[in-house]
């Protein structure tokens, strides 16, 4: 029940004509998002066997990136066929060694048989792809310009792993949001972009050849800690103390600089004094930025972030091995903000994208889109296979797992068909929620499947998927409808163990908390006579 209820909340949010929801925290914070994973994250879930499928979603959130909602749906599926074959008094443990089957053989049939190379049909295929994860988002409408975005933002940050093979790190591309003008103006800058500008007007604003200090502490007058005390008795010697404070800093700064550092970036403060120094040595400096952009930009400059300048003999020392490379360093005014771009990083490159949008919650709900759109693409180019989308897969996968049911004499026969029939709930509710006759469509296409797998000569109708739009069938691979194979699988196998997960249990024992009984008063044991 507590599972039927979770999928219910996500169910009307699947596909490219889902439903958005709108969530409310305790405090009055607004989210408004069509994302399986973000909806479940926020509520509040106090069921035990809800909880697992919040789990699930997040766990997909994490492998794939896209899917979330699917992956709920149908795990929700399956324990509610598991629960009618219970009731018909099958054994839980003959249903789950139906299930495992059915999944092992379900992920063949589509290694085998559904998936397509991206290779044969090369970039175009790749876009495709990215199109299909956007359409079912709030930036649907403009899905062939931001899945070109998303496609060379991944292609920008490829690099090989040096077994012949190439990687995407998705955390290098860094998005921004701001809001004001139109979607179609969000921009993908070649670099990595800080919110943070120069911390004083008087700095240069444009570095070549940059070399880049990342350091994780203030810049700020060496004041003594709370607590201290000195005893001066010649007024000399307190103006001797001052200077000293003032030296501290201004010896750093000059370590830091003499390493040839022209670009430096700091979590923490720089105060006017240290800002001197940097003014006449000509070299930049950005105060107050964040510790995970830091973090990404000394990995794609190949420098590290320096915790504290003191060394193993306890002097203060700073190396230029230490510092980051990068062809210039530069401040820009894009859309109404001053950013600072970090262009042509020596160990990786690195792309940001600035998300333009009307408001806040429009800016937030892009950014989940674009992640899921570049986690979709990362994962396209990594496996480099995908299979149709628009409910083919599962249609294709339900007809083949019936066959196999029939031709098993074992038990486990009916919970193979079970598990076929809960793979239609994906078509199903793709139909329902486009506001299309959902039985009619299933039919149509079950039919194109069966058709497709007993008679060879119409094998190519293995393609055919739903068109949302005009209510009909259509050839999804034609109509550039793809999604990564591995995401197919990965679901299809997180929400088979999900389910398996939650048939296993057959009794929930709730500990009540103790009840911290209150001991006798004075007066009432003095009554008693026990005193």
């Amino acid at each position: 029940m507590a599972a039927s209820s979770i999928a219910n909340i996500v169910k009307t949010s699947l596909g490219p004509v889902g439903l958005d929801k709108m969530l409310v925290d305790d405090v009055g914070d607004v989210t408004i998002t069509n994302d399986g994973a973000t909806i479940l994250k926020l509520l509040e879930v106090e069921h035990p066997a809800a909880k697992i499928l919040v789990e699930l979603a997040d766990l997909q959130d994490q492998e794939v990136g896209d899917g979330t909602t699917s992956v709920v749906i149908i795990a929700a599926e399956l324990l509610k066929n598991a629960d009618e074959l219970v009731k018909c008094k099958i054994h839980p443990t003959s249903i789950i060694s139906g299930y495992r089957l059915a999944c092992k053989e379900a992920c063949k049939y589509i290694q085998e048989h559904l998936t397509i190379g991206i290779d044969d049909l090369g970039r175009e295929c790749i876009v495709n792809a990215a199109k299909t994860s956007l359409s079912s988002k709030v930036i649907g409408s403009d899905s062939e310009f931001f899945s070109n975005m998303v496609v060379d933002a991944a292609m920008a940050i490829k690099m090989t792993d040096g077994k012949g093979g190439h990687r995407y790190p998705i955390k290098a591309v860094n998005i921004l949001k701001a809001h004001g003008r139109s979607t179609r103006e969000s921009i993908l800058v070649n670099g990595y972009a800080l919110n943070c500008t120069v911390a004083s007007q008087a700095m240069v604003k444009h570095v070549n050849n940059a070399k880049i200090a990342f350091l994780d502490f203030s810049l700020q007058k060496a004041k003594m800690k709370l607590g201290i005390q000195i005893l001066v008795e010649d007024p000399e010697k307190l103006e001797g103390i001052r200077a000293r404070e003032t030296d501290i800093t201004k010896e750093r700064v000059q370590k830091i600089l003499a390493t040839g550092a022209n670009v430096v970036l700091t979590t923490g403060g720089i105060d006017d004094l240290c800002l001197k120094y940097f003014v006449e040595a000509g070299a930049m400096a950005v105060r107050r930025c964040k510790k995970t952009d830091l973090k990404r930009i000394a990995k794609a400059t190949g420098g590290q972030l320096v915790l504290t300048l003191a060394n193993l003999e306890g002097e203060e020392t700073f190396e230029a091995s230490l510092l980051g490379e990068a062809e210039q360093v530069v401040q820009e005014r894009i859309c109404d903000d001053e950013l600072l771009l970090i262009k042509g990083t020596k160990a990786r490159s690195a792309a940001s994208i600035i998300l333009r949008g009307a408001n806040d919650f429009m800016v937030d709900e892009m950014e989940r889109s674009v992640h899921d759109a570049l986690c979709v693409v990362r994962r396209v180019l990594e496996s480099k296979s995908v299979v149709p989308g628009g409910g083919a897969v599962e249609a294709a996968l339900s007809i083949y797992l019936e066959n196999l049911a029939t031709s098993l004499s074992s038990r486990e026969q009916l919970a193979i068909a079970e598990f076929a029939r809960s793979l239609l709930v994906i078509p199903k509710q793709l139909a329902v929620n486009a506001a299309k006759d959902s039985i009619d469509l299933v039919a149509k296409l079950r039919a194109y499947h069966n058709t497709s797998q007993t008679k060879p000569e119409h094998k190519e109708l293995k393609w055919v998927g739903l068109d949302l739009h005009e209510g009909s069938i259509r050839d999804s691979k034609r109509a550039g409808v793809f999604e990564p194979a591995i995401s197919k699988v990965k679901s299809l196998k997180f929400a088979t163990e999900a389910a398996i997960t939650i048939l296993r249990i057959d009794d929930m024992i709730k500990l009540a908390p103790e009840q911290k009984q209150g001991g006798k008063s004075y007066q009432d044991a003095l009554n008693a006579g026990e005193l």
